[in-house]
């Protein structure tokens, strides 16, 4: 099972994407985080010791760009870079699962380098093309930045929106870009849900049910304040884990 989260920036995705691994754990699943927003932060939002310490892939061109097989002055490049290597060297453990601080794939139009994207993309395609893990994928609003051969390794996109009319405009166009790619599954997840009137918003702007509501929590904002790991918060979230849990499983 392979999900990717994706949502306007600042809607709770990276804490939604936690505490749904730290359910998928619970369950007894093998689960595999991979962090590729612009601005990544799952290893402070699972606890991992020393965050600040943990560079992304994405901003080691020197590495990927050796790999890629560049030579200055060529415009030739390996189109199928030996990638397995760097997936053990970077892959982290902590409290039962495990974290890719990937960083995000750019698109040509924002200046990246193509040999150094495409050591990228084949990192993250063969992370979803696993067949042992369940992998979520946490990444930046869209799926343009996506290569074929990655959308291909997602089963399931969950797109997170908040009651704001700005929110359901980015998740309305994520959709429709992720149906344009033909990703199998994609759902609404709501956030910093307070009251029915808040679902009725979601349910009316989006077309669609979300398949699970997350509550605006206190707790969950001082924890992020004071650098406490979302999954030490029994409860923090209520029901809304293993609701969007048995969603996805269903």
């Amino acid at each position: 099972m392979k999900i990717a989260i994706s949502g306007k920036g600042g809607v709770g995705k990276t804490t939604i994407m936690a505490l749904l691994a730290a359910e998928l754990k619970k369950s007894g699943k093998d689960v595999l985080v991979i962090d590729a927003d612009p601005s990544p932060h799952m290893a402070e939002t699972l606890g991992v010791p020393n965050p600040g310490d943990i560079r992304p892939i994405a901003e080691m061109t020197k590495l990927l760009a050796e790999r890629s097989g560049k030579t200055a002055g060529s415009p030739m490049y390996n189109m199928n870079p030996e990638v397995n290597d760097l997936l053990e060297e970077f892959m982290l453990s902590h409290d039962g699962m495990k974290l890719m601080v990937l960083g995000a794939i750019q698109t040509g139009d924002k200046g990246c380098a193509c040999p150094e994207n495409n050591v990228l993309r084949r990192m993250l395609t063969k992370l979803l093309l696993s067949k042992d893990q369940v992998v979520l994928l946490d990444m930046e609003a869209g799926v343009e930045h996506l290569g074929r051969g990655t959308i291909a390794g997602i089963d399931h996109l969950l797109i997170v929106v908040i009651p704001s009319k700005s929110s359901i405009r980015t998740a309305l166009k994520v959709k429709k870009l992720a149906e344009d790619v033909k990703i199998p599954k994609i759902s609404f997840v709501g956030n910093l849900v307070t009251d029915d009137e808040d679902i009725h918003f979601l349910e009316e702007g989006l077309g669609a049910e979300p398949i699970a509501c997350f509550p605006d929590s206190q707790t969950i904002r001082k924890a992020e304040r004071q650098e406490i790991p979302i999954t030490r918060l029994d409860e923090a979230a209520g029901a809304a884990p293993s609701t969007l849990l048995q969603a996805i499983m269903n």
